[in-house]
């Protein structure tokens, strides 16, 4: 395209393109030829519609064109919010708006991106297949609603899909497998959860609360995953009131209707707890409502803990001779003093019982990568297992280094340098044949007892 040409279709020159085509006739269809960036779309991206429609009466051809850019004339439009010209290409072919740009975008997810309302209801009302097209990351126009924090055009959206009885399109999964629920969620979108949720447009059963993603996770262990300080409860509170669950909760279900028709009630026969034991039982494990590596990180914690803090806590000073303090007092009898050689920042514990502080510190190392053992095995389904993996070894690394530092004994730094060495591979080898060797034990003995107590 000319200089002329282009400067006369971003002032809206409509005498001026006409003298053009009055002196080369063929000028628009050799555009169409050249490829790139045309008339059609410098007009739409300046907002020119008397330009666009003279441009489009006389050549049809150049709105279906992409620029250089991968974006068509609609596409520009949509994106700029120039209502009247999006109803002026919308006339020469309505499937205009399914033409994929960049990325498989249509106009409509960039009517959406940019929150123009009165476009995005101008699109879908004149294609609504337009509504289930996705991008090439998976996301559907309400995907980028929520991603682009367009809380207007989201509400469009849902208010259309109402109309039409396609609440269906709530539940569409994107390329990571997040619904829209699992975006606002993780994105502490207050405004979206709770139109979605609270049942006076979109009825609740229409909405999978449950669904996971590929990492595993439901909307409401994308919460926990990533809290912050504000609108955390809130949105837990819609969460858990609507029904959602955890996704362990889900399978702990899934096997408790499993075995529930092999299984009678017995609890009719049983007598009424103590209050006792309802003490008791409160504060039991549950698998359902306590995690697992919540317990793993309180021993990592309580187990690092004494690293820093030693039993005993650390010399002050260093001292490598023995004191020897004579006094007399009335001129009766000597008293003499003896401090033992030391350094400072050694464990006082390590200097006066060097055996007590070598059994504590492979106690306490033993505990410690056991934690971390059971931190890897816990979070085997984590989304960001690259980042947790350096940051247990970083954990690792700085245990290690205290606890040598605060030894400074040659003989116990080389032994708890062997164990820190040796522990991490040991401990999931041995656990896995003490478990192996559990569930394989002969049962006979067990069998045998049970038969002569009956």
């Amino acid at each position: 395209m000319n200089q002329r040409l282009f400067q006369a279709a971003w002032n809206g020159d409509v005498d001026h393109l006409l003298k053009e085509v009055d002196a080369n006739p063929t000028m628009l269809h050799a555009l169409v030829l050249e490829g790139g960036e045309n008339p059609l779309h410098v007009a739409c991206l300046a907002g020119h519609l008397n330009f666009a429609a003279t441009v489009l009466k006389l050549r049809q051809q150049l709105s279906r064109e992409l620029n250089q850019d991968g974006f068509s004339p609609l596409h520009i439009a949509a994106a700029c919010g120039h209502v009247e010209i999006v109803k002026e290409l919308l006339k020469v072919d309505v499937n205009l708006c399914l033409i994929q740009g960049k990325d498989r975008k249509i106009p409509l997810h960039l009517a959406v991106i940019k929150g123009n309302v009165e476009v995005v209801r101008e699109l879908i009302l004149s294609c609504l297949d337009s509504i289930d097209c996705s991008t090439a990351q998976g996301d559907t126009s309400l995907h980028l609603a929520v991603k682009y924090n367009q809380f207007k055009a989201f509400q469009a959206l849902i208010h259309h899909l109402k109309q039409v009885n396609k609440e269906d399109v709530l539940n569409v999964k994107d390329y990571y497998g997040n619904s829209i629920l699992h975006l606002a969620v993780s994105r502490k979108q207050y405004e979206v959860v709770e139109f979605l949720l609270n049942g006076l447009v979109i009825s609740k059963e229409k909405i999978e609360l449950n669904s996971l993603n590929k990492g595993g996770l439901t909307p409401l262990d994308v919460l926990l995953m990533f809290q912050s300080e504000a609108g955390d409860r809130e949105i837990d509170a819609i969460l858990v009131q609507s029904g959602a669950l955890k996704a362990a909760h889900l399978q702990s279900l899934a096997s408790t209707q499993e075995e529930r028709p092999n299984h009678h009630d017995t609890r009719v026969h049983e007598r009424p707890r103590s209050q006792t034991k309802k003490l008791l039982d409160y504060f039991k494990y549950n698998n359902l409502n306590d995690s697992p590596n919540n317990t793993a990180m309180l021993i990592t914690a309580a187990t690092y803990q004494p690293a820093l803090s030693p039993p005993g806590g650390f010399w002050q000073d260093d001292y490598v001779q023995f004191t020897v303090n004579n006094s007399s007092s009335n001129g009766a009898g000597n008293s003499t003093t003896r401090t033992k050689p030391h350094i400072a920042g050694q464990a006082i514990m390590l200097t006066h019982n060097p055996i007590s502080y070598s059994i504590f510190l492979v106690a306490n190392s033993v505990g410690f990568y056991m934690s971390l053992h059971m931190i890897f095995v816990l979070t085997a389904a984590f989304p960001l297992k690259m980042e947790l993996i350096i940051l247990v070894s970083a954990l690792s690394a700085t245990y290690g280094t205290c606890m040598s530092a605060i030894t400074q004994d040659s003989f116990v730094t080389y032994g708890f340098a062997a164990i820190s060495v040796i522990l991490p591979f040991i401990i999931p080898v041995t656990t896995r044949l003490l478990r192996n060797y559990n569930l394989n034990r002969p049962r006979s003995a067990s069998v045998n007892t049970s038969q002569e107590m009956v």
